[in-house]
């Protein structure tokens, strides 16, 4: 039996007001756009940023509590696993994506200053 290991953390910042909807199931889920630096050094030598961006889903109660909480441009750290899937556009033409199931989200800094972290750990509760 192969040990594979998915899990993924991130820290970023969220590049949009994040987006409650609710599954067929009624169950509501939090879909984020988290924006992730990379550094790396070109031919010249010279240091360079570039942003990565992810799709993070969390599920279930916290997603509602969180949905109040959370706005664009927030820095947070996300807990996960990567999670793939595949549909069928309008066309007909197959698409595909990677985006993060979240497990944990932290709030990192705010715009709300102090004590959001706390509001944010009591509605993850």
């Amino acid at each position: 039996m192969s040990a594979d290991l998915n899990r993924i953390t991130l820290v970023g910042r969220l590049t949009r007001t994040p987006e409650l909807r609710h599954r067929p199931t009624g169950d509501p889920v939090l879909c984020l756009r988290l924006a992730v630096s990379s550094r790396s050094r070109g031919q010249d030598g010279e240091w360079s940023d570039r942003g990565n961006f992810f799709d993070v889903s969390l599920f279930g109660a916290r997603a509602n509590a969180l949905a109040e909480l959370l706005d664009k441009g927030e820095r947070v750290g996300v807990d996960g696993r990567l999670s793939w899937r595949e549909w069928h556009d309008e066309a007909g033409t197959r698409q595909e994506r990677v985006e993060v199931v979240a497990s944990d989200l932290f709030l990192l800094g705010s715009k709300r200053g102090p004590g959001s972290a706390d509001r944010v750990e009591a509605a993850a509760a």
